[in-house]
């Protein structure tokens, strides 16, 4: 058995084993920097996950950063010829539930190589299911901040009652605490992301609170609601049941405790109700997308099962391929541009002739 091993000097240059990150196309490979000590069952769940995400997805590279003998796992369940989409990174430092998300900071850490594999071109996703506030240190060390973004949220997506329907609620752990303008900062992001995922234009904006009625709320909320009232597509405030409903708001916008502790309430009522006569719940995978920083970075829950996981995967991976598209799209307009420029110019030279 053989297993490509990621050096550290391989990723500070960018590099992975074969000299390069995924491919360029829309259609064509992508590579993932998958954290195998982050969760509550790791590494066991991490690598049933990327077991699943693998056998799904034909052109899904990952690197499995963690220590070699939880890699070992993964690449003796596969096949000789899909043992070469699959490389290590080799680290032994985990960052847990307990740990302060300063340790994060350490590149000896899963979690913090993964996102430097990430900031360095040599993975075009990471996917962690370790502490969220860890995650968003190691994005935001490795990575940086969109420009204009201060505190970049976690967004997830949550079922609604209407079929095929979802709200995007954000922020669901990033930051704690908000201001007016990191709200709505929180809002552009999340309008953006909706409009990326849905292909159509103008959600529906709410705001969280504990009322729909106008002036509900603590000092910020009230603050914010005024200042989003010039928003385009703010429908005003909202309550919890709002965004299971769906009826009144396709974004939810609130700061990350608020948004974390009605996320954790919506996750044990699905379960409860969904909960089979195997004792498992059946459904809603818990995974969030963190935006406001130039990457893919996707954080599963800490109690993430194997197809949680897969999910997040799935996920990281739609999202680098459409970056790629629109990366790819945005090349050939400029190139479009450019040409009809310089057709332009060819035919004033002529005429000045």
């Amino acid at each position: 058995m053989t297993l490509k091993v990621t050096r550290k000097d391989d990723l500070r240059a960018g590099r992975s084993v074969d000299n390069g990150p995924a491919g360029d196309a829309s259609s064509g490979p992508v590579k993932i920097a998958v954290d195998l000590l982050g969760g509550d069952d790791a590494p066991a769940v991490v690598v049933g996950g990327a077991l699943q995400a693998l056998a799904v997805d034909p052109g899904l590279r990952l690197i499995l950063v963690g220590p070699p003998d939880a890699a070992d796992a993964v690449i003796r369940a596969l096949s000789p010829a899909d043992r070469e989409r699959v490389e290590l990174h080799a680290v032994s430092g985990a960052v847990t539930m307990a740990d302060p998300p300063v340790r994060a900071a350490s590149r000896e850490t899963s979690i913090r190589a993964a996102a430097h594999a990430v900031a360095v071109g040599a993975a075009d996703a990471m996917v962690s299911a370790g502490s969220s506030g860890a995650t968003v240190t190691a994005a935001v060390l490795a990575l940086g901040r969109s420009s204009g973004v201060r505190k970049p949220p976690l967004a997830a997506w949550l079922p609604t009652v209407r079929p095929g329907q979802e709200t995007l609620l954000l922020d669901v752990g990033g930051s704690m605490d908000c201001t007016v303008a990191v709200l709505q900062s929180h809002a552009g992001l999340g309008t953006a992301y909706w409009s990326q995922h849905t292909g159509q234009a103008h959600p529906r904006i709410g705001l969280l609170s504990v009322g729909r009625e106008p002036g509900k709320g603590d000092r910020v909320r009230r603050a914010a609601e005024k200042a989003f009232a010039a928003t385009d597509g703010f429908v005003g405030l909202v309550e919890g049941d709002d965004v299971l409903l769906g009826d009144r708001a396709d974004v939810v916008v609130t700061d990350g405790f608020t948004g974390n502790v009605l996320l954790k309430g919506i996750e044990g009522a699905y379960r409860l109700a969904t909960v089979g006569v195997d004792g498992a719940s059946h459904g809603m995978a818990r995974a969030a997308v963190m935006l406001g920083v130039p990457g893919v970075v996707v954080v599963c829950h800490g109690a993430a099962d194997e197809g949680d996981l897969a999910s997040g995967l799935a996920e990281a991976a739609r999202l680098a391929r459409s970056r790629r598209t629109g990366r790819a799209e945005h090349t050939r307009a400029g190139q479009r541009i450019r040409a009809e420029r310089d057709v332009r110019a060819e035919q004033e030279q002529e005429g000045n002739r």
